[in-house]
């Protein structure tokens, strides 16, 4: 006769799978709250946001017929727009939309880098806004390059480029590739 085997301390493969299951679960996790949220995809993820701010700012430009502003500084841009009764730039919201403390925000206008303010000292001491980026309401954009950048050494950098007619495209900066 057989004897039955005696008490053999192993896992089922039930267990086995369970446990393959949570870990499999656990690292997914990991994963995607680490890898898609770095700084890397959040800076292009900040570009599309601002290249798709534009555009609705252009067809709302032309829709109402009304003249709209970017005022653009190194950690942030506001919205503006013209107010023809008073001659002069309101802010549409009270406060301006901040990037985030990693990436820095840079300009050239028509071939010409500009050297953007600080987010509230100069802009103080000047009193009325002045935006650097227009969009009218006969559909024309100010000809522009923004670069929304990592301000460490070998950081991501992208840039929004239009020649005025189009709207802006999100690219990779070429030089940053090169380096």
């Amino acid at each position: 006769m057989r004897q039955p085997p005696k008490h053999a301390r192993a896992f089922t493969l039930i267990e086995l799978l369970v446990v393959l299951v949570i870990l499999g679960s656990l690292i997914g996790i990991a994963v995607l709250s680490v890898g898609i949220a770095g700084p890397g995809r959040e800076l292009h993820n900040e570009a599309e946001r601002l290249g798709g701010l534009i555009g609705v700012l252009a067809e709302e430009a032309v829709l109402d017929n009304r003249e709209y502003g970017l005022l653009l500084t190194r950690e942030s841009y506001q919205v503006l727009r013209y107010e023809p009764s008073r001659r002069a730039w309101q802010a549409l919201a009270d406060k301006p939309h901040r990037l985030p403390a990693w990436a820095e925000l840079s300009v050239e206008l028509e071939g010409a880098a500009l050297t953007l303010p600080a987010p509230e000292g100069e802009r103080a001491e000047q009193g009325a806004l002045q935006p650097q980026v227009l969009l009218l309401s006969s559909g024309e954009i100010s000809p522009f390059r923004l670069l929304l950048a990592e301000r460490r050494a070998q950081g991501l950098r992208l840039r929004l480029v239009t020649d005025g007619f189009q709207l802006p495209t999100v690219e990779v900066d070429s030089v940053a590739v090169r380096k």
